[in-house]
């Protein structure tokens, strides 16, 4: 479950003191109804009257006034106290939520392939092309029935069938990885978080992701894990940061059966608990992710700025803001956002907008921003901040990506 501060509770209600001036004049009213009750009874002069009288009219009313005031006092002593009791289990709580939600995980290896990055290139090359903001979405032929549409797709030879095509980026892809996981022993547990979208075969894309895992060489065991997206690193983050397993992402959007507006991507990211991993040298830390709850500009903010509490990071230490995987008309969200936090990004050196350069990578929205923001904080970029979407409608996230600093390696 998502961390939710404004869900916890309100500071207890303190009790009002007592007022002076009440109970001064509830003595007076008791000495006076004192003094006219024994005078209303009394058979003597009031010159005549004995020492006891005096006692009575004036000691028992005295008595009984500072009997209710040691009542009231125990009342709002103990009144008090309930309220320190209630204030303090709620500091706790809100301790405990606050370490929760400042969980990060370790980004110990990266490995990203979208249309700018073609066979041997390093991958500064395609990070510069992803900065520039240069769309380089065009208009080609489908495979499957040759009417044209305008979207990117990954390098593939001109002959290649799309299953040679996913089968040799998801090698690459692999063995991008399996260069990190070769530092790490056999027995390290690996959960694997898999999301493919294509409309290839299931049986055929089954068949290609296994025969590039058996040619990667990656010695460690994998279990699947459940979920999508950021609700999987939300979810880790909650129940599984204790764990020696390390998460291995896979992301593919391929061939799609409407490619029209898309872009095809391959992104691999390996991550790692902070509290039990320190075989490898994190690149960066991704910080916990934050969810609008309903799409409105208001929980936008609210996510935005939530997700910069968790580090804790002023907004203007934010270098870049990459968006990616959100709807067009969420776009006016996003920018009223950036004016309201404020970051201090102006288009288009520090906003890089992925959907305008690479067409929309659908599930892979999260992971292809999360990529490319490691590889530019590999370059020495400082904080990057991330608004990812995915499917059409759905609410928006913002995560923060931190360089290492030199006194947490």
């Amino acid at each position: 479950m998502p961390v939710r501060l404004d869900k916890v509770p309100a500071l207890a209600s303190r009790p009002p003191r007592p007022r002076f001036l009440l109970w001064l004049g509830l003595l007076l009213l008791c000495l006076l109804l004192g003094v006219g009750g024994r005078l209303l009874f009394a058979n003597e002069p009031l010159h005549q009257l004995p020492v006891d009288f005096w006692y009575w009219a004036l000691g028992l009313p005295f008595l009984g006034w500072c009997a209710l005031g040691f009542g009231r006092m125990l009342l709002h002593v103990g009144e008090q106290s309930a309220a320190d009791g209630w204030d303090e289990a709620r500091e706790e709580d809100m301790i405990r939520k606050i370490r929760q939600g400042r969980r990060a995980q370790q980004v110990l290896g990266v490995s990203l392939y979208t249309s700018l990055r073609r066979t041997g290139d390093e991958p500064t090359a395609q990070l510069d092309g992803l900065l520039s903001g240069t769309s380089s979405l065009m208009t080609r032929p489908t495979a499957l029935d040759g009417a044209p549409l305008r979207h990117t797709c990954l390098q593939g030879g001109a002959e290649e069938f799309p299953e040679d095509v996913l089968l040799r980026v998801l090698t690459q892809v692999l063995a991008d990885l399996a260069q990190t996981l070769a530092q790490v022993p056999s027995d390290r547990p690996i959960a694997l978080l898999l999301e493919v979208d294509s409309a290839m075969a299931e049986g055929l894309m089954w068949r290609v992701w296994h025969q590039a895992w058996r040619e990667s060489g990656i010695r460690q065991s994998t279990t699947p894990v459940e979920g999508s997206g950021l609700a999987a690193v939300d979810h880790w983050l909650d129940q599984r940061i204790n764990d020696q397993a390390m998460l291995l992402v896979l992301a593919v959007q391929f061939a799609l059966q409407a490619p029209e507006g898309t872009a095809e991507v391959a992104v691999g990211l390996l991550l790692g608990n902070r509290l039990t991993q320190t075989t490898l040298a994190p690149i960066a830390y991704l910080h916990r992710p934050e969810q609008e709850r309903a799409a409105t500009d208001t929980d936008l903010l609210y996510a935005t700025r939530q997700a910069l509490d968790w580090v804790p990071l002023q907004a203007q230490a934010v270098e870049r803001v990459w968006r990616v995987g959100i709807d067009p008309q969420r776009q006016a969200a996003v920018a009223s956002v950036l004016m309201d936090v404020p970051m201090p990004v102006q288009s288009p050196q520090g906003v890089c907008n992925l959907d305008a350069v690479l067409g929309q990578p659908g599930k892979t929205s999260p992971w292809l921003a999360i990529a490319a923001a490691t590889q530019a904080i590999q370059g020495g970029a400082g904080p990057q901040f991330i608004f990812s979407g995915g499917d059409v409608g759905a609410e928006l996230w913002g995560t923060v990506l931190m360089p290492v600093s030199p006194l947490s390696t």
